[in-house]
C-alpha cells in the first residue's frame, strides 16, 4: 500500500509539473502571436511540440514485458486510469464531430450525448470490475475461458478476435481521418500526407511500450483535451451571456436563438434562397424520372455546349469549364441515377424550413415525428450497447490493481467525461448563435478569412461553402454549407480569437484522435498476437516474441487504417455510429450473458455473435442509401447507423435459444461464473 501511494504521489507531481508548463508554453506562444510570429509558425509549433512530447512518453515508456505492454502492470491508480480512459473515450467524434452534429442537427443530436454516457453506466455496472477480476489481456481471453469448457472456446476466440478487428478498425479509420483534417489545417500539407503524417506519432507510442505508453500518454492528453475545449467554451459564454461558465449560459442563450431562428424562418431573401433549392431538387428529380433518355439528353447537351465555345472562340478559362463539366458527367445511366439522387436529396435538405435548435423530433407531421422520435431512442439504445462491448474501452478494466479499482477507475472516467460532454451542447448553441447573430446578414463581399481557409483545407470535399444563390450580396442562412467536422475547429476563428487559441485546439483535436487510434490499434494488435498467434498457432512462443510479433500486427493495421482513411470513407460520426452497432451487434450479448447467466454455453455464444453481426451488418447494407435500397429497405424507418437496435436481440435470443437446446457449461466453467461474480474482499 505505502509503494503503491507512493507511484500515485509521484504520478501526481509529474503530471502537475506537465499541467503547469504547457500554461506556460500556451503564454508564450500568445505573447509571440502578439509580437508578429507568423500564424503558420504557431500552427507548426503546436502541432510538433505536442507530437514531440507524446513521442517522448512512449520512448520512455517503451518495454518488452508482456504485462506492462498488454496491461500496463496492473497497477494504474484508479485517478489516472479514469484519465486514460476519458481519453481513450473522447476520441476524434466527441471532441470534432459532437459539436458539429448537435449544431446541425439540434436536439437530435442529444441521442450521442445520452447513449455514451449512459454506456458508461452500463460498463460500471454489468462488466468492468468482472473483467478485472478475470484478470487476463484482451476481451476475446475473457469469452474464450468463459465458454471454453464445452468445445466452443477456440470457435469463440476466433469470433471475438474478427469482431475486435472489424469494430476497432471501423473506429481508428475515423479518428486517422481527423488527424488528417487537423494536420491539413495547420500545417499547409495535403490532407493526404497529413495523415501519414498524424501516423508516425501514433506509432511512437503504442509501437514502444503497448498499453503502458499509451496510458501515461492519454492521461498527458487528456489534460490538453479538456484545456482545448474548455477556454474557447468559456470565451463566447463570456461574449453573449456575459456568463463564463458555458453549462449556465446555454439556458440563457437558447431563448435568443430562438428568436434569432423565427426572424430567419420569416426573412423574404431566406425564402427565397430555400425556394430555389427547391427548383434544383425538382430538376433533378424530373431528370431522375426521364432516365435513361435524360442521361442521354443531357451528354449530348454538354458536349455540343462544348463545341459552342470552341466555336465563338471563349475565353481559356469558359473551355476549361465546358471541359471539366464533360469529364464530370456521368458515365453511364446507373451513375447518373446514384448521382442525381445524391444531389437531389441534398438540395431538398437546403429548401428544408429552419428547424427549431431545441425543438424535439421535428416533423412536418406526426407520423414523420414519430419517427425521428424512434430514431433518437433507437440511436441512444445503440450507443449505450456498443459502449459496453467496445473492445479498446474494456480492456482498460484490466490496467487497475483490484476490482475495487476497477470500480473507482469508472467513476473517474464518468468525472472526466462529463467535464467535456456538459459542455459541448452548451459549445454548440454558443457557436450557432455567433454564425446566425454575426455572418448570417453580412455582406459577401466582406466575408471572415476562416471561410476561405477552410473551404480550402480539403479541396475535394469542401468542408464549408457559401455561395450567392439568389445573387443579393447578402448572406443567407440556407446558403451557408459547413460540415460538422470542422465546427469545433474552426470555432476560435469564428469567435475571433486569437489564433494560437486555434493551435490549441487543434493541439486539442489531435490529442483526441490520437488517444482513441492508439487504444483501438492496440486493441487490434494484440487481439492478433496474443489470441490467434500465441493461443492458437504457437502456444510456446517466448514473450519477447510475442510482443514482437505485436508491435509488427500493430504496424501493418496502421497503415492499412491510413489508406482506407485517405480514401474519405465519410464523415466521422457515421464511421463511429457504425462501429456502435456493430459491437453491440456482435460483442455485447455474449459478454453480458457470459456473466449473468450461468446457463449460456460456447454454442449459445457462437450463435448468438454469428446472427447479431449478420442481422447488423444485412440492414446497413440493405438500408444504406447509397449501398442498398435506402429508406424502402429499412425496417420501422430506423436508421442504418441504429442497425444495432436489430442486431441486438438477435443476438440474445439466438444465443438463448442454443443454449437452452445444447448442454450446460460443465461444473468447472459454473464455479468461474460464481468466482467472478462474487464479491471482492478487500485487504
Amino acid at each position: 500500500m505505502k509503494a503503491a501511494r507512493t507511484f500515485f504521489q509521484r504520478l501526481r507531481s509529474y503530471y502537475l509539473l506537465f499541467t503547469g508548463g504547457f500554461l506556460c508554453f500556451l503564454v508564450a506562444l500568445a505573447v509571440l502571436e502578439q509580437e508578429g510570429m507568423p500564424r503558420v509558425w504557431i500552427g507548426y509549433l503546436f502541432m510538433f511540440a505536442t507530437i514531440v512530447l507524446y513521442a517522448t512518453i512512449g520512448v520512455l515508456s517503451r518495454t518488452s514485458n508482456v504485462l506492462e505492454y498488454y496491461v500496463a502492470g496492473r497497477r494504474v491508480p484508479a485517478l489516472f486510469n479514469g484519465m486514460a480512459t476519458a481519453a481513450d473515450w473522447i476520441s476524434a467524434a466527441s471532441f470534432i464531430s459532437l459539436a458539429g452534429g448537435l449544431y446541425l442537427h439540434g436536439f437530435d443530436g442529444l441521442a450521442y450525448i445520452m447513449g455514451w454516457t449512459g454506456g458508461y453506466c452500463l460498463v460500471a455496472l454489468l462488466i468492468a470490475p468482472y473483467l478485472r477480476k478475470f484478470e487476463q489481456y484482451t476481451i476475446p481471453d475473457f469469452l474464450a475461458a468463459r465458454y471454453g469448457g464445452d468445445g466452443g472456446g477456440r470457435a469463440v476466440r476466433s469470433l471475438a478476435v474478427a469482431a475486435t478487428i472489424v469494430v476497432s478498425f471501423t473506429y481508428v479509420v475515423a479518428q486517422i481521418y481527423a488527424v488528417g483534417l487537423i494536420a491539413s489545417r495547420f500545417t499547409g500539407v495535403d490532407f493526404s500526407v497529413g495523415i501519414f503524417l498524424g501516423l508516425a506519432s501514433i506509432l511512437v507510442c503504442s509501437f514502444l511500450g503497448g498499453m503502458r505508453a499509451i496510458t501515461w500518454t492519454q492521461v498527458a492528453q487528456y489534460i490538453i483535451i479538456l484545456i482545448a475545449f474548455l477556454i474557447p467554451a468559456i470565451w463566447l459564454s463570456a461574449k453573449h451571456a456575459d456568463n463564463p461558465l458555458p453549462q449556465l449560459a446555454y439556458g440563457q442563450l437558447l431563448p435568443k436563438l430562438g428568436a434569432r431562428e423565427a426572424a430567419l424562418a420569416a426573412d423574404p431573401g431566406e425564402r427565397q434562397v430555400r425556394a430555389i433549392f427547391a427548383q434544383r431538387a425538382q430538376a433533378y428529380a424530373d431528370q431522375l424520372a426521364g432516365l435513361p433518355a435524360s442521361w442521354d439528353a443531357g451528354r449530348l447537351a454538354t458536349q455540343h455546349q462544348l463545341a459552342r465555345v470552341k466555336q465563338r472562340n471563349a475565353s481559356l478559362l469558359e473551355i476549361r469549364g465546358a471541359e471539366r463539366a464533360l469529364l464530370a458527367y456521368p458515365k453511364n445511366p446507373d451513375e447518373a441515377a446514384r448521382l442525381w439522387d445524391e444531389a437531389r436529396r441534398w438540395n431538398l435538405a437546403r429548401a428544408a424550413p429552419l428547424t427549431p435548435h431545441g425543438q424535439p423530433f421535428p416533423g412536418a407531421d406526426r407520423e414523420q415525428s414519430d419517427i425521428k422520435r424512434n430514431n433518437f431512442l433507437a440511436l441512444a439504445l445503440c450507443l449505450m450497447l456498443g459502449t459496453a462491448a467496445l473492445p479498446h474501452i474494456l480492456m482498460r478494466s484490466y490496467t487497475t490493481a483490484s476490482v475495487h479499482e476497477a470500480r473507482v477507475s469508472v467513476f473517474w472516467t464518468l468525472f472526466f467525461i462529463l467535464l467535456i460532454y456538459l459542455t459541448i451542447p452548451a459549445l454548440a448553441v454558443l457557436v450557432k448563435y455567433d454564425i446566425y447573430s454575426g455572418l448570417v446578414g453580412s455582406d459577401f463581399a466582406r466575408l471572415p478569412t476562416w471561410v476561405s481557409y477552410w473551404a480550402n483545407v480539403d479541396k475535394l470535399t469542401p468542408l464549408i461553402s457559401i455561395n450567392d444563390v439568389n445573387h443579393d450580396g447578402i448572406v443567407q442562412l440556407a446558403e451557408i454549407a459547413i460540415d460538422g467536422d470542422v465546427l469545433v475547429l474552426a470555432t476560435p476563428e469564428i469567435a475571433g480569437l486569437p489564433y494560437v487559441i486555434s493551435g490549441l485546439v487543434a493541439a486539442g483535436g489531435l490529442a483526441a484522435a490520437l488517444s482513441t487510434a492508439d487504444g483501438l490499434l492496440l486493441a487490434i494488435s494484440n487481439a492478433l498476437s496474443h489470441d490467434v498467434y500465441y493461443k492458437m498457432v504457437d502456444p510456446g512462443a517466448s514473450t519477447q516474441k510475442r510482443v514482437t510479433i505485436s508491435k509488427l500486427l500493430l504496424l501493418a493495421v496502421a497503415f492499412i487504417a491510413a489508406y482506407a482513411a485517405s480514401q474519405r470513407p465519410g464523415d466521422i460520426l457515421s464511421l463511429v455510429g457504425a462501429a456502435f452497432s456493430l459491437a453491440a451487434s456482435t460483442l455485447f450479448p455474449a459478454l453480458v450473458l457470459g456473466v449473468w447467466w450461468r446457463r449460456a454455453n460456447g454454442q449459445g455464444a457462437i450463435a448468438g455473435m454469428l446472427a447479431g453481426f449478420a442481422v447488423c451488418v444485412y440492414y446497413m447494407l440493405h438500408s444504406h442509401p447509397v449501398l442498398g435500397s435506402g429508406a424502402a429497405g429499412q425496417w420501422f424507418h430506423i436508421a442504418p447507423i441504429s442497425a444495432g437496435v436489430f442486431g441486438v436481440p438477435a443476438g440474445l435470443l439466438a444465443a438463448a435459444v442454443v443454449s437452452l437446446l445444447t448442454a450446460p457449461p460443465p461444473p468447472r466453467i459454473q464455479a468461474m461464473i460464481a468466482y467472478v461474480r462474487a464479491p471482492e474482499r478487500e485487504g
